[in-house]
């Protein structure tokens, strides 16, 4: 596949529009600071890669606020918050917080313009792992509109299960486009990348965290993956449009 071949551009959106690793490290680091605990980024991001996978893999029919109440409670656990069994009441406004936190998330600086220029060439959509409420919060920040939205709540699972991207590749048919016209866009190789390339599609990565975190591929909010090799890696989503752009 060229960059020309595109006809339909699927998105993650969290860690490749929205900066989920800041919005996720602000709200635990402001939560667990009202406690009088100080946890670093990576101690922060580490925790919410091993547990929001745990309970995704666990409860896979969950709603996303849903996913995040209990893993912030398993968080908490982890950096010796108080015990629900003595302060419940704390505990619980502190899940409802970071449960409600994802339309706080900030987009990434180049996401808006990069989607209205790739927009004019291409159909836009949303494979996300989130729920119908909380990414119309991102997408308000985005101020985009793209041509479909799945989420996982819609699909009753969440990446990487193959079932996401076979229901991504239905609603393509049913747009009529056919898979090699139709390219992949995420940072995570974990969520995204190795499922995507088993589904047979053809992916880019925005990587957009390598230049600021040691090796890159593995590490922050996102659980190590197989090996697996992107068709193309940018650094940023503008650079991504302006290559699909210029091989146009």
């Amino acid at each position: 596949m060229r960059l020309a071949d595109a006809r339909l551009l699927s998105f993650d959106c969290y860690g490749t529009l929205i900066d989920w690793e800041l919005g996720i490290v602000t709200t635990v680091a402001r939560l667990a600071g009202a406690h009088g605990t100080h946890p670093g980024q990576a101690e922060i991001l580490a925790l919410f890669a091993s547990h929001e996978t745990h309970v995704q893999d666990a409860h896979p029919t969950w709603t996303y606020p849903t996913i995040l109440a209990e893993t912030w409670r398993r968080m908490a656990a982890s950096l010796g918050l108080p015990d629900p069994a003595t302060a419940a009441e704390r505990c619980e406004a502190d899940a409802r917080a970071f449960a409600a936190s994802v339309p706080e998330w900030p987009a990434f600086a180049d996401s808006h313009d990069a989607l209205v220029d790739l927009g004019r060439r291409c159909r836009l959509v949303i494979l996300s792992n989130v729920d119908r409420a909380s990414f119309a919060g991102s997408q308000a920040r985005l101020g985009v509109t793209f041509d479909a939205v799945l989420t996982a709540q819609d699909i009753g699972s969440y990446k990487p299960d193959p079932a996401n991207f076979r229901a991504l590749l239905a609603r393509a048919a049913e747009m009529g486009v056919a898979r090699d016209a139709h390219l992949h866009v995420a940072q995570s190789l974990y969520h995204d990348h190795v499922p995507a390339k088993a589904a047979g599609l053809a992916t880019a990565r925005i990587d957009r965290y390598g230049a600021t975190r040691a090796g890159g591929a593995t590490g922050g909010a996102t659980p190590p993956a197989a090996p697996v090799s992107p068709d193309w890696t940018f650094g940023s989503l503008r650079a991504f449009a302006d290559a699909v752009l210029v091989d146009h």
